[in-house]
């Protein structure tokens, strides 16, 4: 399947444009209508995951967490899971360069920002996340990293090889408004 997903940019960040005071509190994305969305899919550079393997200590992720916000980068979703000693933490930013250059300057890491796929749940429909998942494994994407952001948007991580397949099903699953059953969700 290629190199693992994403792509590390400590080597050749691109820096995005300030946000200005009008937009350092978004609305969510259920305070939105559609144009709205739209232009802020057009607007605002795409969200992506920073991963940032932490020493598994007290302290550790207080120190991440004080790097990114002095940083001033916000975290709008995510979470720290530590498996066999080893602390991995993975959390959804606006400006993924801005996140690795205060990770690499509070010398944390490694650490790599890579691009996500954003897709929509039905919360009041259980399976949701079974249906979607077995459809993304039936095209043949495998998900690597599965987080829920601060709007209940399900965030996703796969493979480079993967990601424009990955893209297609849930840009399909988006578009049917489908139930965990198959079926049209109602009022969609």
């Amino acid at each position: 399947m290629g190199r693992p997903y994403g792509r590390d940019i400590s080597a050749s960040t691109v820096a995005f444009p300030s946000y200005g005071p009008a937009m350092t509190r978004p609305m969510t994305t259920r305070q939105m209508t559609t144009r709205q969305m739209t232009t802020r899919q057009m607007t605002t550079p795409p969200m992506q995951d920073i991963e940032v393997h932490l020493p598994d200590r007290p302290g550790a992720l207080a120190d991440l967490g004080q790097a990114l916000g002095e940083a001033g980068v916000s975290l709008e979703g995510g979470g720290v899971c530590t498996v066999d000693g080893r602390a991995v933490a993975h959390y959804l930013v606006h400006d993924g360069a801005r996140a690795l250059r205060a990770v690499e300057e509070a010398g944390l890491g490694p650490a790599a920002v890579r691009d996500v796929v954003l897709a929509r749940l039905d919360q009041e429909v259980p399976g949701q996340l079974g249906t979607l998942a077995r459809r993304l494994g039936d095209a043949g994407v495998n998900v690597l990293v599965q987080y829920s952001d601060h709007a209940g948007n399900l965030v996703l991580l796969v493979a480079d090889d993967d990601a424009a397949t990955c893209r297609a099903v849930v840009a399909r699953w988006g578009s049917r408004g489908l139930t965990a059953h198959g079926g049209r969700a109602a009022g969609r």
